[in-house]
């Protein structure tokens, strides 16, 4: 690898990386601002949103990191092209083709960076966020172990093995403790339901400890008073966005293994794929916005085109994920076809620009 490549492509990574913090900044400050709405609720103290932020700062960087390469190939290249280093470097007998390799080889090292906080990093810290606030702001102690959920209300422990989605659970174990915390009440229900404001238990099984002896009962339904909160539960049910692309294959399988409805899982999982190529388009969209314009082009200009193309990829993209699943289009077509489209402008453009 030539030194120039290496100088073009450290300073485009630089640059991107620095939009990220730019970017995530920016979105960290609306965050922050808008979950001082829930300050003061139940345990939800500055000091729960202090991690709350911190943990879902890699989801941040994974979904910025498109936007972010995009301005930090404009700022960067266009800086280049102002300071007439890309015309030395062609005069040097650098070719253009050598300039957008060593741009794309960038783009390529962003790619794996972001596949790897998106794959291994960015899907449990954007659970463990949404557990730690729904369990401060409810005031629930909640964990998922291998044995299911727990949570704990007051002297109650509920163990959850099963939750089907956030107003329906599965083999429920109920554990009531006394004031010195001897085991009093041990009950299993088969199901529950959350009806009308409050939660209903089916298939109920009872034992009670008590001196004089051991007391059990069965009864088909009851109320069941607990202040579980459905919000809660949603931080268990699987949520394809939340899943890396491992999980949401396996998810698939299971999914298609009991006859469920998988579109959303697939959808998302070619989104996962597609990321990785997103940053590639970006910066190829990057290259006609500086090698085709003229250095009277200013920072400014570039940098609101860029933006508004950027923003505009971001909607179609989003719209098109929408599409996917309402619609029932398939999930390669419905995740690649905004990319493919603006990529294929930006390449038509770069080589109108090299003519």
């Amino acid at each position: 690898m030539s030194v120039i490549t290496r100088y073009i492509m450290l300073e485009v990574i630089k640059g991107s990386l620095v939009a990220v913090l730019v970017l995530l900044s920016l979105l960290t400050f609306f965050t922050f601002a808008d979950e001082l709405g829930d300050l003061g609720q139940g345990d939800y103290g500055l000091k729960e949103i202090a991690r709350y932020l911190l943990l879902g700062v890699p989801q941040g960087c994974y979904d910025l990191m498109p936007s972010a390469a995009l301005l930090g190939g404009i700022i960067i290249l266009g800086n280049m092209a102002n300071s007439r280093e890309l015309v030395a470097m062609q005069a040097a007998g650098i070719s253009r083709s050598r300039i957008i390799t060593a741009v794309l080889l960038a783009g390529s090292v962003l790619g794996a960076i972001s596949g790897v906080i998106g794959e291994y990093i960015a899907p449990a810290s954007e659970r463990a966020s949404h557990l730690l606030k729904t369990s401060a702001l409810k005031e629930q102690i909640a964990s998922q172990t291998r044995y299911g959920f727990w949570v704990r209300d007051g002297n109650i422990y509920i163990n959850i093995r099963r939750v089907a989605n956030h107003e329906e659970l599965g083999d429920i174990s109920i554990y009531e403790l006394d004031e010195r915390r001897n085991l009093k009440v041990a009950s299993h229900a088969y199901r529950a339901l959350y009806q009308g404001g409050g939660w209903r238990l089916e298939g109920i099984r009872d034992t009670r400890l008590a001196d004089d002896g051991i007391r059990s009962d069965k009864r088909e339904s009851e109320e069941w008073s607990s202040i579980l909160a459905p919000d809660l539960l949603n931080v268990f049910v699987f949520r394809p966005e939340n899943l890396s692309a491992g999980e949401l294959n396996r998810y698939i399988h299971y999914l298609d293994d009991n006859g469920q409805d998988a579109q959303s899982a697939r959808i998302a999982l070619w989104e996962r794929i597609v990321n990785p190529f997103m940053i590639l388009t970006m910066l190829t969209v990057a290259l006609p916005l500086v090698l085709g314009v003229g250095r009277e082009a200013g920072f400014g200009q570039r940098v609101v085109l860029g933006v508004t193309i950027g923003l505009g990829f971001y909607l179609i993209n989003q719209m098109f994920g929408h599409f996917g699943l309402i619609y029932r289009m398939n999930p390669v077509f419905a995740t690649t076809f905004p990319t493919v489209v603006v990529l294929t402008a930006a390449v038509a453009a770069l080589a109108r620009a090299n003519r």
